[in-house]
């Protein structure tokens, strides 16, 4: 029976050997659970159809979605941060430390070898056998061969190999975890590079808005100004009372209150950007400080459809890698349970004086397999190949999550960006008509028939509504961008792909 299983064993390693076998689950890819279209809520546009942008299901694009907004600036700034950022350059960094992880990976795979060169005085107690024997002192001319001297000395030079010949895989298994862990690091790199271009993204577009809700307040202050000359004027005449001076004047003091509130709004967008690009704060207060348009969104956003989110979200991308990764180490556990078969050669020249060290009497050699069989070790590998099937499944409801995850947040802004659009559209109409309230209530007031309160809450109402079409405005544009960050795009840049 023993000669038996031997026989069978060694049958098993030859064809291992042979076949190359690979014990352990192979990764399947995963199949996202989505569903085959976008909520209709989300994309169907409003009965008035005043959007001045829509959505719809065609393939989007995955590289610079940024250049939608038709901003050579901000286009600029995104290209600097990328190239400058700190954190990109740091997930970089991380994924050339798990490509050199990997290469000490896949080094298992092939044979080691390794050249030595040593030189020893030993003296052999003459209270051990080997002393008995040999160690008699000084080497004496005429005694017999195998005698030599005590103390002696000895040289080398040698040569030696070894191989861990792969019969179940286990160092495969480790590449393929290795290999799975790298594109993980290169997905990070990936989030990385969307979350920065997303945040300068949005921190423009607030500074922005932030320059034109300060020069609605300059406006307002100008004809509030105008306003209070003209009711001094009338006071002066005799034709109001120094109540409305007085409200003319709280009207003036109240804008003028707000205009450092925006001004520090402008500083911090300033400063982040700044600090996006790796830069010190106030930077770029030259380049920014002339006030531009809110960054307009196009009339069409390709959205694509929910199964595209798989293939472009980082997120996503990652979560499979890292399954990948646990599926693979389950193999590398299941491989610890069977016998590891090693070869080894060693050999080389070894000598008592330095003279005859290369001579042909001199050489060495050894050559031989060891096979080193798992017998008893209470558990432990078995527990080991449990310990990674429980992370590998913990790995795929971690993939159902982000998936879920991904599905809700793209939901969440297609609403935003459809309900900030009506929102700016019924603003616009408001700011219309409190304008012409405005221009009626002075008539109004000029001509005797109204009190100045009217035109004080006509101005207000108008002041109020352009600021909240301002947000609004600046509300649309930085959906866009949630938008496409949620979609996944942007992050195929040079910086994360290298």
């Amino acid at each position: 029976m023993t000669a038996m299983r031997f026989g069978y064993l060694t049958a098993s390693l030859t064809a291992c050997l042979a076949a190359g076998c690979t014990v352990g689950p192979s990764f399947v890819r995963p199949k996202p659970d989505v569903p085959a279209e976008w909520s209709r809520t989300a994309l169907q546009p409003p009965p008035s159809g005043h959007r001045a942008s829509t959505v719809s299901t065609q393939t989007p694009p995955v590289v610079e979605w940024w250049t939608s907004f038709r901003d050579p600036t901000l286009s600029s700034l995104i290209g600097r941060s990328v190239a400058a950022s700190l954190d990109v350059r740091e997930a970089v960094l991380r994924i050339e430390e798990s490509r050199a992880q990997r290469d000490v990976t896949a080094a298992g795979l092939w044979p080691s070898l390794s050249a030595n060169a040593s030189y020893t005085r030993q003296r052999l107690s003459l209270n051990t056998p080997d002393g008995a024997i040999f160690g008699i002192g000084p080497k004496i001319p005429g005694l017999p061969a195998g005698i030599f001297a005590n103390p002696f000395n000895q040289y080398q030079l040698g040569l030696s190999a070894s191989w861990e010949l792969d019969l179940f895989g286990r160092v495969r298994r480790s590449v393929e975890a290795a290999n799975a862990d790298t594109q993980a690091s290169i997905e990070d790199a990936r989030s990385v590079t969307l979350s920065l271009v997303s945040d300068v993204a949005e921190a423009y577009i607030d500074l922005r808005g932030a320059q034109l809700k300060k020069s609605i307040l300059e406006q307002s202050l100008a004809t509030q100004r105008d306003v209070l000359q003209l009711t001094r004027q009338r006071w002066n005449a005799g034709l109001t009372t120094d109540l409305d001076v007085e409200n003319a004047a709280s009207e003036v003091s109240g804008t003028e209150a707000q205009l450092p509130l925006a001004d520090r709004e402008i500083t911090l967008d300033i400063n982040q950007l700044s600090e996006l690009m790796a830069r010190p704060p106030d930077a770029l207060r030259a380049e920014l400080r002339q006030a531009r348009p809110v960054p307009p969104v196009p009339p069409t956003v390709p959205i694509g459809l929910p199964a595209d989110l798989a293939r472009r979200r980082p997120d996503i991308r990652r979560a499979e890698a890292s399954l990948h990764a646990a599926t693979a180490r389950i193999g590398v556990a299941v491989a610890d349970l069977f016998p590891q078969l090693t070869l080894s050669v060693a050999g080389g020249y070894q000598s008592e004086g330095l003279s005859e060290l290369i001579d042909a009497a001199s050489r060495f050699a050894t050559l031989g397999p060891t096979i080193d069989l798992p017998i008893f070790d209470a558990g432990a590998r078995r527990a080991t190949v449990r310990l990674q099937d429980a992370r590998a499944k913990e790995a795929a409801i971690d993939y159902a999550r982000t998936v879920l995850g991904a599905l809700n947040e793209v939901e969440n802004a297609l609403a935003a960006y459809g309900a900030d659009q009506d929102r700016r559209v019924s603003l616009a109409a408001a700011v219309e008509a409190s304008r012409n309230a405005l221009t009626l209530a002075r008539q109004r007031y000029g001509g005797g028939i109204t009190s100045f309160i009217e035109v004080l809450d006509a101005e207000r109402t108008l002041q109020q509504n352009q600021l909240s079409l301002a947000d609004a405005t600046t509300a649309v544009s930085s959906d866009l961008v949630l938008l496409y960050k949620t979609l996944g795009g942007g992050w195929q840049t040079p910086a994360a792909s290298r």
